[in-house]
C-alpha cells in the first residue's frame, strides 16, 4: 500500500540521504559522521506507539509501522551502511540486530499469536520496562561521556542532529498522505529513530565517539518529540471536545 511504500521511502531513502548530505556539508569528525548515519538508518523506534497514544493519533497504525520499520532496519542497514564508506562488514552489523532485535520481535509475535490474552495483559509492563531500560542506558551514557558530549556543543555534529530531526519530521508529514492521523504517524515514525538499534551496532562495531553522537541525537530527539506529541494530543483533545 501507499502507506508502507512511503514509510520505506521516508525512512530508508530520504532520511539517510539527508544524513549523508549533512556529513558532506557540515564539518565533523569521521566518528560523528558514522554516528549520524547509524541513527539515520535505524528506524522503527519502540517508543512510537506511545508517542502516537500521547499525540492521539492511530496507535494501531503506529504499532504496525514500528514492526515494519524494525524488520526493514535489520534487512537494510547491513547492506546500506558499508556503501556509505563506513568500514564494517555485513554480518558484523546483521548479527547484533538479529540477536538483540529480530529474535525478541519474533518471540513477541509468537507469544502474541499463541497466547494472545496473556500477551496483551503483559504488554504494558514489558513496554514500560523497555522504555525505562533505554532511558536508564541513555542517562548512564550521558553521565559517563559528559565531557565528550559537552565538547560537541556548537559543533557540526550537534547542528546536523537538529537538522536531521527536522527533515525527518517534515518528510513524514509531507509524504504521509492526506489523512491527518496518517501524516502524523509517519512524521513521528520518521523523527523518532531507533536509538536502541543504533546503540547495538555502535557498541559491537565502533567506539565511544560514535556512541556519543547517538546519545546526543537521542537527547535532541526526546527534547523535540515528547513536547510535539503532547501538543498534538492537546490540540486533538480540544478539537474533539468542541
Amino acid at each position: 500500500t501507499r502507506f508502507v511504500i512511503m514509510a520505506l521511502v521516508i525512512n530508508f531513502l530520504i532520511v539517510p540521504a539527508a544524513a549523508y548530505a549533512l556529513t558532506l556539508i557540515l564539518p565533523m569528525e569521521e566518528s560523528l559522521q558514522t554516528g549520524l548515519i547509524l541513527v539515520a538508518l535505524a528506524a522503527g523506534a519502540p517508543a512510537l506507539p506511545k508517542l502516537a497514544e500521547v499525540a492521539k493519533v492511530d496507535t494501531a497504525a503506529a504499532t504496525g509501522l514500528m514492526a515494519l520499520l524494525i524488520v526493514a532496519t535489520i534487512l537494510i542497514m547491513p547492506i546500506v551502511l558499508p556503501l556509505t564508506g563506513v568500514e564494517v562488514g555485513f554480518w558484523d552489523i546483521a548479527s547484533g540486530l538479529i540477536i538483540m532485535m529480530l529474535i525478541p520481535l519474533a518471540l513477541n509475535l509468537f507469544v502474541r499469536a499463541r497466547w494472545q490474552s496473556i500477551a496483551e495483559s503483559a504488554q504494558p509492563y514489558f513496554a514500560q520496562a523497555s522504555t525505562y531500560s533505554l532511558l536508564l542506558l541513555i542517562v548512564l551514557m550521558l553521565v559517563l561521556n559528559f565531557s565528550s558530549i559537552v565538547s560537541l556543543m556548537g559543533s557540526g555534529g550537534l547542528i546536523a542532529s537538529i537538522i536531521l530531526v527536522i527533515v525527518a519530521l517534515a518528510a513524514g508529514y509531507l509524504l504521509g498522505g492526506s489523512d491527518f492521523s496518517s501524516k502524523w504517524v509517519q512524521s513521528l515514525g520518521a523523527g523518532q529513530r531507533n536509538i536502541a538499534a543504533a546503540i547495538v551496532v555502535a557498541t559491537m562495531n565502533f567506539g565511544d565517539a560514535e556512541l556519543v553522537m547517538i546519545i546526543v541525537f537521542s537527547v535532541i530527539t526526546m527534547v523535540v518529540m515528547v513536547p510535539l506529541a503532547g501538543e498534538l494530543g492537546k490540540r486533538r483533545g480540544e478539537a474533539a471536545s468542541e
